[in-house]
């Protein structure tokens, strides 16, 4: 039986935190869905595709992680692709609650599934996608908080504001 697990979140952009909960991961699962969430009330810096792109180029070409869309509840896309596992990080105890309440509640919805909480490397640690663009937009150094290739999109992208 393959152990499938879905690692869910924006991604807007990936940080090296999400990658390296991406790689630990697939220390304990044979294969890994990295869900990227449309939320339709944010209106993400990029789009879905850039989005994908830049988590493949940040982990690799590996056929063990694959990149998905979804809308609506994790669970039902959970169980659409046949996943029983949620991974989620958690920084800091300000993570905590809010984590907590989310597994809470797919559980609630679905008790099949469960959720495993990874807590980041300490070179991480401090690194969020919120922090990333607001360090981008200001022009300061990005270099060991993304891949090469989200730090080049993220200069881009605030060039043209």
């Amino acid at each position: 039986m393959t152990r499938l697990a879905i690692y869910a979140g924006s991604f807007d952009p990936i940080t090296r935190g999400h990658e390296d909960l991406i790689r630990r991961s697939l220390g304990f699962v044979d294969r890994l869905i990295v869900a990227i969430a449309v939320n339709v009330s944010k209106q993400p810096l990029f789009s879905f595709e850039e989005r994908a792109d830049f988590v493949r180029e940040a982990v690799g070409d590996s056929s063990r992680i694959e990149v998905h869309q979804f809308q609506g509840l994790l669970v039902d896309f959970a169980r659409e692709q046949g996943a029983r596992l949620f991974i989620r990080g958690l920084r800091a105890v300000s993570d905590f609650e809010y984590e907590y309440q989310m597994a809470l509640m797919n559980r609630h919805l679905s008790s099949e599934q469960e959720t495993v909480f990874m807590v980041p490397s300490l070179e991480t640690t401090y690194i969020s996608a919120s922090l990333v663009r607001e360090v981008a937009r200001f022009g300061g150094k990005l270099e060991g908080l993304v891949h090469p290739s989200v730090e080049h999109a993220l200069r881009a992208k605030f060039a043209q504001r």
